[in-house]
C-alpha cells in the first residue's frame, strides 16, 4: 500500500540489488545522512521476479521484498531506456535486450536497427528519454516511490566509452555530447537517477 511522506525512522537501509557497485554508489550518497546501507546480497536474499509492468512495478517487487526478508525498510531502483518511436521500448525491458551476457552494444545496435525501421515506415523520430523509478519500502508493505526522468535524443553511431548500458547513444536535451562522452560526475549530477534520488532526499533525508 502507497503511503505519503511516512518518516523513515531507521538508521539502517537495506538496498534491494546484488550489484556491488550499486551498493557503494548508493552507500556513498547516503552517508551524510547517517545511513548505515546494505545490500540484499549481502544478507543472503534471493532476487525476486521483476514481473512488473512499469518501472515503479518492478521497483516495489524488488523493495518489498527486501524489506519483508530483512526486518528493515529498503530502497530499490528500476530504470531504462524509452525510444518515443518505438512506443517506449525498450523500457521496462532494457536489459534484456542486451541479452543473456548484458552485452549492451548489441542491445544499441537492435536500437538502431529498430528505429531504421521505423524510419524506413515515416517515423523518423529519434527522441528519448532515461527513467528511473527509486521505491522506499517498509517491512509491513508500505512504499513510496520517487521517479526522475531525462529527456534527449538517440544518436547514431555509438559515441563515448564513459558510463555504461546505453549511455553512449543518448544525448540529453541541451547537450552537445552523449552521456558514454560526458565526465561521470557531471551525468550524475543531471541524470535520471540523480533526480529521483534528489527527490527521497528532499522528503526523507533532510531536516
Amino acid at each position: 500500500m502507497p503511503t505519503h511522506n511516512r518518516p523513515l525512522n531507521s538508521d539502517k537501509l537495506v538496498l534491494a540489488t546484488h550489484n556491488a557497485g550499486k551498493l557503494r554508489e548508493i552507500a556513498e550518497l547516503l552517508a551524510p545522512y547517517g545511513i548505515d546501507v546494505v545490500s540484499a546480497g549481502d544478507l543472503g536474499l534471493p532476487e525476486p521476479v521483476e514481473d512488473g509492468d512499469s518501472f515503479a512495478a518492478n521497483a516495489r517487487i524488488k523493495a518489498l521484498a527486501a524489506a519483508k526478508g530483512s526486518g528493515y525498510p529498503a530502497l530499490s531502483d528500476d530504470s531504462g531506456l524509452a525510444v518515443v518511436a518505438l512506443n517506449g521500448d525498450p523500457g521496462i525491458y532494457s536489459a534484456r535486450w542486451a541479452g543473456p551476457t548484458k552485452d549492451f552494444s548489441l542491445a544499441m545496435t537492435s536500437v538502431e536497427q529498430a528505429l531504421a525501421a521505423a524510419a524506413a515506415k515515416g517515423d523518423s523520430n529519434r527522441a528519448a528519454y532515461f527513467i528511473c523509478a527509486l521505491c522506499l519500502a517498509w517491512p509491513d508493505g508500505s512504499t513510496e516511490v520517487f521517479e526522475g526522468r531525462v529527456d534527449g535524443t538517440i544518436v547514431h553511431p555509438a559515441r563515448g566509452n564513459q558510463g555504461f548500458g546505453y549511455d553512449p547513444i543518448f544525448q540529453a536535451e541541451g547537450e552537445s555530447i552523449t552521456f558514454g562522452e560526458m565526465d561521470p560526475a557531471r551525468k550524475h549530477s543531471m541524470s535520471h537517477r540523480a533526480r529521483a534520488f534528489a527527490l527521497l532526499v528532499e522528503q526523507k533525508f533532510k531536516a
